[in-house]
């Protein structure tokens, strides 16, 4: 199946694209820093067709550099084009180039810094920013990220994140992810084509992201296109930045939370790089003394990358990540310990990226490793965790993109082998190994007519173990008229492998990875349409409204026996919501405002539910229900320092409320009653029929960077996490009664150190 696909493109490919170079040419090429071999990512580049004489004989195309700095310019008539090339902060090139009939000429660019005059930032033609939404996606700046006031000097991806309407979280602990009224576990996590299973650390600031490994990132809140597959609520599709490529560069931080180091550097100077980062958190040592409090946490990450020019028309790329959480949510109350969760996400892979001379292709080859390994609780006697489980991946893919005379074609074919390993029996589950192997290919067309773009999508996904296959149509359409753009995306989703929460237990993140079966796979049908208006160049509005309808999820059994339950009930959800957001950049300040309204409903099955509730259907708001979101972030700089605040709002998240407690003993036979204590439960009332409090937040910074020399500077950080000390809600264990609170007021101050050799 994965060979006829592939060999149907190329043969369509090859049909089409022949008369396309009869009769144009292209222009394509990569745009880099002088000063780092940096890609510049979003660099324009203009191709304007000229006479003899130099004036304009045509109108204008042009395209802007991707992640590696690359751009295509497809479909140019065969002549003389003047070519401008020009990004911020850098000398604009104009160069005047001859254009052939036949494959792309290269054309190579290394921009050279702006050594004076006052630096002007074209608005217009960002791609990135808060209000930055199209059909569903979303393209985030690392420069973005180090806006958000965090504990940390340097940002992390984690609470950029949070800062989108559609993004809910349950507290500042647990590393748990909310979006459009997903799962975590229905979140698909890319780190350059890796998957990351749990990246998200147990204290909520943070994530295996920080933002200066970072060279931008995509989250598809949904209606993503074709070539992504395996989950069904979003994407977060990250891009690592290459090393400095012409000198040794380092830099090392201190804060109450973290510590963290980076080092990059050349290894062919213009050719090959390298860069590494660490962090390891100081939690116990640092922020738990400023608050007088214990906060049971420790995690970090490490990360390295090389990357190679090989040809002109070849780039190679290697990657690791490691990343480990070790935590105790909750409190110590009454004398019960609340049982320690740790995981430990572990991914290796290559990159390839390659442009025949012969063709007008882009081709990207991912070969990548991954697995995660948690683990809940631990039996002293045997010395053994009360519960465990693994996920893991081997993952082959390629990736083309033909750039036809009317048409851009992209498609892909890959082949993975997936493990799967859980071990509950210490808590009343079994044991469970699974190996399965799935393969598959998608074909996105895209056609471009004027300020109109649509892009179709097929993706056909196989087990051919047992001989499961989806099809799954995906659509996108953007009118782009300037000011005003109109956008939509939708398709159709299923996830072979899911993931087991007790979601009675908020603070219980432990999951247990498991396969779907045939005849319950979880599938969703998303839609998205939105609107941006950008009416000056310095204010930006959008809105966004979205819908999922969700089938087959499994959500965690009700049973009245208190802690972890692997057990599941069938049930389908519908999601609604609109997120809004105002944006406003100008030279020392910028302001963005979000508000998201939504409801996320689920409609459960199950005859424990009869018994209980006296209906074998059951709807209810899951716990990251959340129908009121505000986000509010303004910064500004006033003399040299850099001045940050952001203000939460949520409305409450739904719990259950316990009305007490009892002890059942089994009637299978007569009861000793003197001697038999029976197995506690809980005596609940409906599933979620109460909010907990409303949550709001304002957390503070201020920065200044001194350039001690040319070569090394100082960043330092004052911050207020929680500067009034509101005293939020965490959650109500549901087992106990009791109260836990999310953090209190943190004070937080540090040091980075940067050197440029």
């Amino acid at each position: 199946m994965v060979r006829s696909c592939r060999v149907s493109a190329l043969l369509l490919v090859a049909l089409a694209a022949g008369p396309a170079w009869a009769q144009t040419g292209g222009l394509r090429g990569f745009v880099t820093g002088a000063d780092d071999g940096q890609p510049l990512i979003g660099a324009t580049v203009l191709a304007q067709p000229v006479g003899r004489d130099g004036a304009p004989a045509g109108d204008p195309r042009g395209a802007a550099a991707d992640v590696d700095g690359l751009y295509v310019i497809p479909r140019l008539d065969v002549g003389r084009v003047a070519v401008r090339v020009s990004y911020v902060g850098y000398e604009t090139l104009v160069d005047t180039l001859t254009i052939e009939a036949g494959p792309l000429r290269s054309f190579d660019v290394a921009l050279v810094v702006e050594t004076g005059g006052l630096e002007v930032v074209v608005e217009s033609e960002r791609s990135t920013g808060g209000a930055r939404v199209t059909a569903g996606v979303q393209a985030i700046d690392p420069r973005d990220i180090d806006i958000v006031p965090a504990p940390d000097v340097s940002g992390d991806l984690a609470s950029y994140l949070t800062t989108s309407p559609g993004v809910v979280t349950t507290g500042d602990r647990g590393g748990q992810l909310f979006v459009r009224g997903g799962e975590p576990s229905q979140n698909l996590v890319l780190l350059d084509g890796m998957a990351l299973y749990q990246p998200f650390h147990v204290l909520g600031f943070y994530s295996a992201f920080p933002s200066d490994i970072l060279a931008g990132a995509d989250l598809y809140a949904g209606g993503y296109p074709a070539r992504y597959g395996g989950q069904v609520s979003s994407v977060l599709d990250i891009q690592t930045r290459n090393g400095n490529k012409q000198r040794l560069a380092a830099a090392a931080s201190v804060a109450p939370f973290v510590s963290a180091a980076r080092v990059e550097g050349p290894l062919v100077p213009g050719a090959a790089s390298f860069v590494a980062s660490g962090r390891v958190s100081v939690v116990e040592e640092g922020a738990a003394r400023l608050v007088d409090q214990e906060l049971p946490f420790d995690f970090g990450d490490v990360f390295g990358k090389i990357h190679g020019v090989l040809t002109p028309n070849a780039q190679l790329s290697v990657q690791a990540i490691h990343t480990y959480d070790r935590g105790t949510i909750g409190e110590d109350v009454g004398g019960t310990v609340p049982e320690e969760v740790s995981y430990r996400n572990t991914a290796a892979g290559l990159r390839f990226l390659y442009l025949p001379n012969v063709s007008a292709l882009r081709a990207e080859i991912l070969v990548n490793v991954s697995s995660l390994d948690s683990d809940q609780g631990r039996d002293t006697l045997r010395d053994v965790p009360l519960r465990a489980s693994s996920i893991g991946r081997l993952n082959a893919e390629t990736n083309l993109t033909f750039y036809l005379r009317a048409v851009d074609l992209k498609t892909g074919v890959f082949v993975r082998t997936n493990r799967l390993t859980s071990d509950l029996r210490l808590v009343g589950g079994d044991n469970r190994r699974e190996f399965f192997t799935e393969a598959g290919a998608y074909i996105e067309p895209e056609i471009r007519l004027g300020g109109l773009s649509l892009q179709g999508g097929l993706r056909i996904q196989s087990y051919p173990n047992d001989g499961r296959t989806y099809l799954e149509p995906r659509a996108r359409a953007v009118w782009n008229g300037g000011v005003h753009e109109l956008s939509a995306a939708g398709g159709l989703y299923h996830q072979e492998v899911i993931g087991v929460n007790d979601r009675r237990d908020v603070a219980n993140v432990f999951t247990a990875w498991t396969r779907a079966r045939e005849a319950e796979v979880p599938s969703a049908w998303h839609g998205i349409a939105g609107y941006r208006v950008t009416p000056t160049p310095w204010l930006e509005l959008v809105a966004e409204g979205y819908y999922k309808y969700l089938q087959n999820l499994q959500v965690a059994e009700w049973t009245a026996f208190p802690r972890f339950s692997t057990g599941t009930q069938p049930a389908t959800g519908e999601v609604y919501g609109l997120d809004t957001r105002v944006e406003v950049r100008l030279r020392d300040s910028y302001a963005y405002l979000s508000y998201g309204l939504s409801e996320v409903t689920y409609d459960a099955q199950g005859p424990n539910l009869e018994l209980w509730y006296g209906t074998e259907t059951l709807r209810f708001n899951p716990p990251h229900d959340r129908r009121h979101q505000l986000n509010a972030l303004v910064s500004t700089t006033v003399l040299g320092v850099d001045l940050a605040a952001r203000f939460q709002f949520g409305s409450g998240l739904p719990f259950t409320r316990a009305l007490g407690f009892d002890r059942f003993i089994s009637p299978n036979r007569p009861p000793d009653v003197f001697t038999a204590a029976g197995l506690q439960r809980v005596i609940y009332e409906r599933p979620y029929n109460g909010r907990l409090p409303t949550f709001h937040r304002l957390d503070l910074s201020a920065d200044r960077t001194f350039a001690l020399s040319p070569d090394l500077d100082l960043t330092a950080q004052v911050a207020l996490i929680n500067a009034y000390d509101r005293a939020n809600v965490f959650y109500y264990d549901t087992f106990t009664l009791r109260r836990v609170d999310q953090l209190p007021l943190i004070p937080s101050f540090g040091l980075k150190i940067a050197v440029n050799d």
